[in-house]
Parts: structure tokens; C-alpha cells; sequence
């Protein structure tokens, strides 16, 4: 299924220029994912719990394009540049779930979402990239289907943080969207676990 993810390849090779002059500064991989969580968690919980207004959403569609930079970013360094770790592994999948629960988390406070829909996006995301990381334990590649993931999820909430810091608030119509999210997601799970589970069993048969 379309997912924004797919444009990858093509955002990679627009920063590879830029990754190459990290690596020659001796930049790490690890160094570059620990940053991008610390922002990320910086940023989401200074509107979650500072709450500043509106106009400090504009914030977050930036951080969002920019953070997934830095994703590209961080790959190509570990791919391109001999730095791939066991750490690295973990450290990427582990700040990515921490990065968006930080991100989506201010919503919770925002009308006309509240802690229980936003909760529940945040639970099916990081299911969604456990289902992802699975993929290799049986034998199948690292999964990446959608519809609603990770690319996916950061356009929709820089689309919301966009309209909330230039509009001062949502339209109550918007209710709906968070359990729509959550039924995405859900979606998504059930694309990953079948993708890897037939993978794995051509694996296995050829």
C-alpha cells in the first residue's frame, strides 16, 4: 500500500552529499540518532507540559521535516560509511518509538482530541514498529508497509501542528481523526505481520 515512506530513496539521495561531509567531520551514525531524539523529546515535552499556545505548533512540522533528515541522515551514515553497529540497531528502532510517543503526546491536550485517542495512536505506533522489527527475527526483511506509518504519521501531525499555530485552534469536526489514525495503524499491523510471514516462508522454500 502508497506510503510516503517509499520517497525515501529519493530524500536519501538529496542529504547524501551532506552525510558525506559528516562523515569526513567524524560524525557518527548513533551520535545523529541520539540527537534527533533529544530534540524530539525536548520539543514534545515542552508543549505537553508547558502548553505555550498555538502559535508554538509551528514548531513542530519543522522538527518533523527535519527530524526525518536526520533519520536519512543517520542511515546513510551507518550504510555508507562502515557504521553499522548492534547498538546502532537498537538505538534506531528504540528513539524512533520514543521520538514520535514525545511528538504526538501535546495533542492529548489539544480540543478536540484528548489522552484516550491520542494514547491509543501512541500504543498502535510503537506496536506497529515492534511488528516492523519482527520482520528479521523470522527470517524476513525489516517491514516497512502501510498505510500510517512513520513517514506517514509526521506528515499528518506537522499537517495538524501546522494548522493549529496558524489557525490558533482545530475545528471540532476533527474528532474523528485520531480514531481514524488508530484504525490505520491497526491496518498497518496486520500488513506487516502478513508481508513478514510471507517473506519468511519463501525463505524457507527456496
Amino acid at each position: 500500500m502508497l506510503s510516503i515512506y517509499d520517497i525515501k530513496p529519493r530524500f536519501q539521495g538529496l542529504l547524501r552529499p551532506l552525510s558525506t561531509r559528516l562523515a569526513a567531520a567524524g560524525v557518527t551514525a548513533n551520535a545523529v540518532t541520539l540527537l534527533a531524539m533529544t530534540l524530539s523529546l525536548a520539543l514534545g515535552l515542552v508543549l505537553a507540559i508547558v502548553q505555550p499556545g498555538g502559535a508554538a505548533y509551528l514548531a513542530l512540522p519543522i522538527w518533523l521535516f527535519l527530524r526525518m533528515a536526520l533519520n536519512a541522515v543517520d542511515g546513510l551514515l551507518a550504510r555508507e560509511h562502515g557504521q553499522k553497529s548492534t547498538l546502532g540497531a537498537y538505538l534506531n528502532e528504540l528513539t524512533d518509538v520514543i521520538s514520535d510517543a514525545a511528538l504526538y503526546l501535546p495533542f492529548a491536550f489539544v480540543a478536540p482530541f484528548g489522552a484516550l485517542s491520542v494514547g491509543l495512536v501512541i500504543w498502535l505506533a510503537a506496536v506497529s514498529e515492534m511488528a516492523g522489527a519482527l520482520g528479521p527475527m523470522v527470517g524476513a526483511s525489516r517491514r516497512y508497509e502501510g498505510p500510517m506509518g512513520k513517514s506517514d504519521r509526521a506528515f499528518v501531525f506537522g499537517a495538524l501542528g501546522l494548522w493549529l499555530g496558524l489557525a490558533g485552534q482545530l475545528p471540532g469536526w476533527l474528532e474523528w481523526l485520531m480514531p481514524a489514525i488508530a484504525l490505520l495503524i491497526a491496518v498497518n499491523i496486520i500488513n506487516r505481520v502478513r508481508a513478514g510471514l510471507s517473506e519468511s516462508r519463501r525463505q524457507q522454500q527456496g
